[in-house]
This record gives structure tokens, C-alpha cells and sequence, in this order.
């Protein structure tokens, strides 16, 4: 495989990639891929694809910010690989790139959030290195809002 991996950091070149993130939403429509991006992406909200002849093979995104227990920190959101290609290593390739990121830009950490079923995602994120340090508590107001 030759693969490429490219920064994503605009609308239009998200939007092209939307197939690859059904597989994470299946039922995302393109307006509401549309409208959220245009809200995330001023915020530092970039993706990055691991491509090979054109196709998106897997897919994530990031951001940074600061929070007073961490400092400047990068944030993994919405990490997906093409079930086809899984345990090909691409995977590993995003979170490589992510972590060379997160020490290119300064950051002390790298935090994600894993649902708490997806056993395949915390087993893979310890293979990386992650680990947990809490819990994230979310109390849903308005569940027809939500994507999932």
C-alpha cells in the first residue's frame, strides 16, 4: 500500500470525506456535517485522512486547546477506519501523525473520548499508549439534537 496522509482544514475538503465518517455515523447528512464543521473549524478543528490512490482509508479528527489541569492539550474526535481495511496498521498511522503533532505544537497530552462499549476502540488505545485518567459525564438535554 502507498498510503498519504493529508490535513484536512476546510469545509469542502471535509465534506468530500463524509462517506468514510458514515461508517462511524451512518446516518449523517451532509447538512448537518456541514453546519457542525463550519462551527468546529474556527475553534482549531482540523481532520486528517490516510489516503492511498485518492480513497480515504481512515480518517480523524483534532483540535487543541488549553484546560487548567492539563495545559495545551490536542484532542482526538471522531476517529474511524474503513472496517475493510481495519488492523492494517492505519490506525496507528493517524494516531503516529497525531502524536508528532501534539509534541510539534506543544502540547502535554493527547485526550480522546471512546464510547464506553466500544471495547475494539479502548483496546486499540491502549496498544497506543492511552490510558484512563476519569470519567466524561454527559447529561443529554435534547437527544434529537445528537448525531448518534
Amino acid at each position: 500500500m502507498k498510503l498519504q496522509i493529508q490535513e484536512l482544514t476546510t469545509v469542502e475538503e471535509m465534506l468530500a470525506q463524509i462517506e468514510t465518517m458514515r461508517f462511524l455515523y451512518p446516518n449523517l447528512s451532509v447538512e448537518k456535517y456541514k453546519t457542525y464543521l463550519s462551527d468546529m473549524i474556527p475553534h482549531n478543528y482540523i481532520q486528517i485522512g490516510v489516503f492511498e490512490n485518492g480513497a480515504c482509508l481512515g480518517i480523524t479528527g483534532c483540535w487543541s486547546s488549553t484546560k487548567l489541569w492539563t495545559g495545551k492539550y490536542l484532542e482526538i474526535d471522531n476517529f474511524v477506519v474503513n472496517p475493510e481495511v481495519r488492523s492494517k496498521g492505519i490506525g496507528k498511522l493517524l494516531t503516529d501523525y497525531i502524536e508528532q503533532k501534539a509534541i510539534d505544537s506543544d502540547c502535554s497530552s493527547i485526550v480522546l473520548d471512546a464510547f464506553t462499549g466500544n471495547f475494539a476502540a479502548h483496546r486499540f488505545y491502549y496498544n497506543q499508549g492511552y490510558g484512563p485518567r476519569g470519567f466524561h459525564f454527559v447529561k443529554i438535554v435534547d437527544e434529537n439534537k445528537m448525531t448518534r
